[in-house]
């Protein structure tokens, strides 16, 4: 599917930027191939391809358009060579005029975030910076509508992959240098760490069922995707900010992989280097599929990142009493 695809082309650029691995370079044409082989004639993307090479769906979800583009988005700021740099913006660029048409917010948060990516490389383009800005303020008119006091959030529920939604705004908000989308994405963002973070580990929403002012938050199906994002917007929140509150709560995130959750589980597999699906009733859900596998890797990434200090300047300047030994959980790269 197109949703892997994308993650795992973030994931391999991810690595080539950090570790100039030549197992990433082999890999980010497969992936790449994969999301062009995908794209529609109007630019936008199917999702769903068999194994026999038929497409299944006539187009995908906003969410996997967004996902695609924010892994575009990384590669044209990071590019590993000119070949991938010039097939890439192809793909962004025959894609963008479907970005101001995306109607649900992830979708739109998700697109944001690539987008971001791309001006930061490319900071003259006034045309698709005011795209940017259109998208960022209907997002924050969504946040304006549903919250309230005891309530800082985007829509009457906590779902699934909360945390791209500060996230993205707060990526808008550093190209955009806007103080009012900064100002939504930490309100929304401490709003949604103080629910997932309030037992001093990371208890993400589950989606056995969603979470709202008047409910108990789902402590089942837990899902590695939404561990990954608090990562990243953690990181974004620190690389930002400065405040090492972010770090530690980036350190938390991470840790919920290591056995650091409601279960206690380790979901990372040292054996195979795959990543378990979730947190259930019954326990961890045992099945390893790409997304949890590429959830964990980008988490990792980012850990890596962060005690390199490539982010924030030397590890020293950094509290190493907030880091954990992630080298005990290192993969390899067999993805």
């Amino acid at each position: 599917c197109l949703d892997d695809n994308a993650r795992a082309l973030l994931m391999v650029v991810m690595a080539y930027r950090q570790q100039k691995h030549l197992h990433a370079v082999e890999l980010l044409p497969v992936y790449l191939s994969y999301i062009h082989y995908m794209q529609n004639d109007d630019g936008t993307f199917r999702n769903f391809l068999s194994f026999s090479r038929n497409y299944l769906d006539e187009v995908g979800s906003e969410d996997s358009f967004g996902r695609t583009i924010w892994a575009l988005g990384y590669l044209l700021r990071h590019p590993t060579n000119e070949m991938h740099y010039q097939s890439a913006k192809e793909i962004f660029l025959y894609a963008a005029p479907n970005f101001d048409k995306l109607r649900y917010i992830r979708g739109i948060a998700n697109t944001m975030i690539g987008l971001s990516h791309y001006l930061d490389s490319n900071p003259a383009e006034t045309g698709m910076k005011e795209l940017l800005r259109g998208m960022a303020y209907r997002l924050a008119d969504h946040y304006k509508e549903h919250s309230k006091p005891g309530w800082k959030w985007f829509e009457p529920v906590l779902t699934y992959d909360n945390a791209v939604l500060p996230l993205s705004l707060l990526q808008a908000a550093e190209i955009l240098a806007d103080e009012n989308l900064m100002m939504i994405a930490k309100e929304s963002m401490d709003f949604l760490s103080g629910i997932c973070l309030r037992n001093g580990y990371l208890s993400v929403i589950g989606n056995e069922k969603w979470f709202s002012l008047d409910s108990r938050q789902s402590v089942f199906a837990q899902q590695p995707i939404d561990a990954m994002m608090m990562t990243l917007m953690f990181q974004k929140a620190f690389s930002l900010t400065g405040d090492k509150k972010y770090l530690g709560n980036l350190n938390t995130s991470f840790m919920w992989f290591l056995g650091e959750n409601d279960l206690q589980i380790h979901l990372y597999d040292r054996d195979t280097k795959g990543c378990f699906d979730g947190l259930e009733s019954y326990g961890v859900n045992r099945n390893q599929g790409a997304e949890s596998t590429l959830a964990y890797l980008v988490s990792h990434l980012v850990m890596s990142e962060m005690v390199a200090g490539k982010e924030t300047g030397s590890a020293e300047e950094n509290d190493e009493d907030n880091i954990p030994n992630y080298q005990e959980a290192k993969p390899g790269m067999a993805v």
